[in-house]
């Protein structure tokens, strides 16, 4: 297939949650799997809404997810461009002025839906005169200007969904420019797609009904055929069924980076919930991109559990080699010639990453002697007593509780939850036999014994 290029198109009013992940992950990892381009784009017409600290945390929460764009734009730099196509439609017809209010509007609507209409627009403004127009202008009106649909059938092959069509009489003819003369989301968005060159556009299936309106607008700024491909993805929502939305910040990638989740297992359950390929750990976006397959995305909305996610993020964790993580480990001061066997000592105990600066405060820190349980105290002495001399190695741990076995006859929960306990503070943990070299034999023997060590 030639090189895709695709684009996310966020409006900067709000975080962007996992739903709007999934449509920027669908997006950045079918450019990459067909080295294409991916263009980030803010549809930043609405000035009100609009805030810079929006756009710059929609590009913070990305770069976390891994996703870097080859380009980033925004609509409120390229008002020129608009204007020009919006001259174009004018020229041609297609773009007509309106004088109704909204209040005006909104009665008609209700009027037709008494009477079991559709509530599609009547076209009423196209029957004014120009001395109407000129009457309402003076009376202090300003037209907003909408798109003249050709009323017919648009088909296009959905990347996701297949061979899809809408009739486009069904609809009321777009409202394009405000009575400001400010650009609503629809004709910003096609000029940009058709001055980008983007072949594909892919998002939710909340905007198939769009497609027909900007089919049409496509067709009619640069000719039969000027469309780019459509693909509309199912939706994710709450747990409890609700939509997602910047506004409430349910769900949001800030939130979840800031809970301690794994950025890839965050990409992975957005790109994998609500398809039939299995949920599970990945260990790159690149992974990630050799399975992507539109066609095995579900056609319905799909509930995202943030346990589910929370399980995936401790799987990915458990997975992750050294190497992935250093920079991490020094970030907490977790370096040295200890810093790797610690790693796969205490990674498959880690429910969040953060998790290990406790553990490296077992390996290299203080704790509070534990209070030993009635008679668990002179085997505690008696362990201390019997540690081997260092160097310590994996071979120690068994070498030492069989050594226990024989002079104190425990075995079980008797024998190895009270060293537990002493050495660590902790009820459950890894392997002490990893732990044990790490800790050494110092720090060992005052903690056997009831010291701060």
């Amino acid at each position: 297939m030639p090189h895709p290029i695709v684009r996310f198109a966020p409006s900067p009013t709000g975080a962007i949650h996992i739903g709007n992940a999934r449509t920027a992950l669908l997006n950045f990892l079918h450019s990459k799997k067909h080295h294409g381009e991916f263009i980030l784009r803010f549809d930043d017409t609405d000035a009100e809404r609009s805030k810079e600290e929006y756009a710059q945390a929609i590009e913070v929460d990305l770069a976390w997810l891994g996703i870097v764009p080859d380009r980033v734009l925004r609509q409120s730099q390229r008002i020129a461009l608009y204007e020009s196509a919006a001259k174009k439609l004018r020229a041609a017809g297609r773009l007509y002025p309106c004088y109704e209010t909204a209040e005006e509007l909104e009665r008609k609507r209700r009027r037709q839906q008494a009477r079991g209409q559709p509530p599609v627009y009547d076209r009423a403004a196209l029957a004014l005169s120009a001395e109407d127009k000129a009457r309402l202008e003076a009376e202090g009106r300003r037209p907003h200007w909408r798109f003249l649909l050709e009323r017919r059938i648009v088909r296009w092959d959905d990347l996701i969904r297949g061979e899809s069509h809408i009739d486009s009489a069904s609809l009321s003819d777009p409202v394009l420019i405000r009575e400001d003369g400010t650009f609503l989301y629809t004709l910003p968005s096609v000029v940009d797609d058709l001055d980008c060159k983007v072949t594909a556009i892919i998002r939710g299936e909340d905007h198939v009904t769009n497609t027909a309106v900007q089919i049409e607008l496509f067709e009619a700024l640069a000719g039969a055929g000027a469309a780019p491909g459509f693909g509309h993805h199912n939706l994710l929502s709450s747990v409890s069924g609700e939509g997602l939305s910047k506004r409430t910040g349910a769900l949001s990638i800030g939130g979840l980076r800031d809970a301690g989740l794994e950025s890839l297992a965050v990409a992975a359950a957005a790109v994998l919930i609500g398809s039939s390929l299995p949920l599970h750990p990945v260990v790159s976006l690149a992974e990630l991109a050799s399975i992507l397959d539109f066609k095995q995305l579900s056609r319905t909305q799909t509930r995202f559990d943030p346990a589910e996610l929370a399980a995936l993020s401790a799987r990915t964790l458990h997975g992750l080699g050294f190497e992935a993580v250093r920079d991490r480990l020094g970030a907490h001061e977790i370096v040295g010639y200890k810093a790797e066997p610690f790693w796969l000592a205490v990674r498959g105990n880690l429910s969040v990453f953060l998790d290990v600066v406790d553990w490296w405060r077992v390996v290299e820190g203080e704790i509070a002697p534990s209070a030993p349980e009635p008679g668990d105290q002179a085997f505690l002495k008696d362990a201390a007593a019997a540690l081997p001399q260092e160097p310590f190695d994996e071979a120690t741990w068994s070498v030492w509780i069989n050594v226990l076995k024989e002079r104190t006859g425990r075995k079980g929960r008797a024998l190895f939850h009270p060293l537990r306990l002493a050495l660590t503070g902790q009820e459950n943990g890894p392997e002490l036999a990893a732990l044990l070299p790490l800790i050494g034999r110092f720090r060992a023997s005052a903690r056997l014994c009831g010291r701060v060590a």
